[in-house]
């Protein structure tokens, strides 16, 4: 439900929460991690209420601006959702990048051809394969 999201939580009830709901769970805050702590809710809700609150507390400037050094360049949809994803996981596996990006592993190339468009524009070094997984590497 949240693959390929880092979550930043000191509480752990919402740490186990998180991680049944297939975040990645850090230890502590960075750019690429959404902060658990600053948008918790006080009153019950649903999985799907709490999905989209922490969807709607993504913050995409900042992890761009790391990966580009400040000036970002125009990307389409799926170039940004493919670097946002590998930075906020850390890196994946194609078919979970493809999962997390709501694509169908065997139906679609689009993930394969926003890895190939990127590294022709930055570079093979941009995203790096090692051991089957994609990793942001160097503009």
């Amino acid at each position: 439900m949240l693959d390929g999201i880092r979550i930043f939580s000191s509480d752990d009830v919402w740490r186990n929460i998180l991680r049944d709901m297939g975040a990645t769970v850090v230890d502590k805050m960075d750019a690429g991690a959404v902060n658990m702590d600053a948008i918790a809710p006080d009153t019950p809700i649903t999985m799907a209420e709490l999905k989209n609150l922490i969807l709607e507390n993504l913050d995409n400037t900042k992890i761009l601006q790391s990966v580009f050094g400040g000036n970002v360049p125009a990307l389409s949809d799926v170039q940004e959702r493919v670097i946002v994803a590998l930075m906020r996981s850390g890196g994946m596996r194609g078919a979970e990048l493809k999962h997390a990006l709501d694509y169908m592993p065997i139906a679609t190339h689009a993930i394969d051809t926003a890895i190939y468009n990127l590294r022709k524009l930055y570079g093979r070094d941009f995203i790096v394969l090692e051991n089957g997984v994609y990793k942001i590497g160097s503009v």
